[in-house]
């Protein structure tokens, strides 16, 4: 460290931030080839799809468990950010509501195949799914008070009980093709309007 030059301090911030920016692309290149192939997928095809070696996913994520630990982390806070962005830019707290619910769905498909690596003994599991519900439950309730606030959808609905509702639906969609999550979701999201 070089405490003479006062531009010292200043250069090592971008490359934080590089360094930042490169991990979440190479988390979000890692959660597209979990999608697709599933979280047994080759390393080297997760690095084709970042643009990286195979070394830099592995200085980053050491283990398999590491790596999948890591993106369901990232996509959580990925959804959890989502929801109060959508009620800023939607154009309404329903449409706002059904955009997140669409997302959450892409996430738990995806978090099926992952939770199912994870089971295999390893103890993190269970700590990430306190943090999935700790993060992701506050979100869904405030898109369904501002949705009830609004008189689009009938009150009463329990934030815990709909995610539920939604992760049983999906349960198993990753493996069937001609099964569709979302066009479920869809259903029941349509059933929360308030009767007019």
């Amino acid at each position: 460290m070089n405490d003479g030059d006062p531009g010292a301090g200043h250069a090592a911030r971008p490359k934080r931030a590089d360094a930042r920016r490169n991990k979440e692309a190479l988390l979000d290149a890692a959660a597209t080839v979990f999608v697709a192939s599933g979280v047994e997928a080759p390393v080297r095809d997760i690095a084709a799809e970042a643009g990286v070696g195979t070394a830099t996913i592995y200085r980053h994520f050491p283990t398999r468990a590491d790596l999948v630990i890591a993106v369901y982390r990232h996509q959580v806070e990925a959804c959890a950010e989502a929801g109060p962005a959508l009620l800023e830019s939607a154009p309404t707290p329903h449409a706002a509501l059904e955009r997140w619910l669409d997302l959450f769905v892409d996430f738990l498909v995806t978090k099926h195949g992952l939770a199912a690596a994870l089971q295999n003994g390893n103890a993190d599991f269970g700590a990430l799914h306190t943090y999935f519900v700790d993060r992701l439950l506050p979100v869904c309730d405030q898109l369904l008070d501002a949705a009830t606030a609004s008189g689009e959808i009938r009150s009463g609905l329990d934030a815990y009980q709909l995610m539920r509702g939604i992760g049983n639906l999906c349960i198993g969609a990753e493996n069937d093709p001609r099964y569709d999550a979302r066009r479920l979701v869809a259903l029941l999201v349509a059933g929360l309007r308030q009767p007019r």
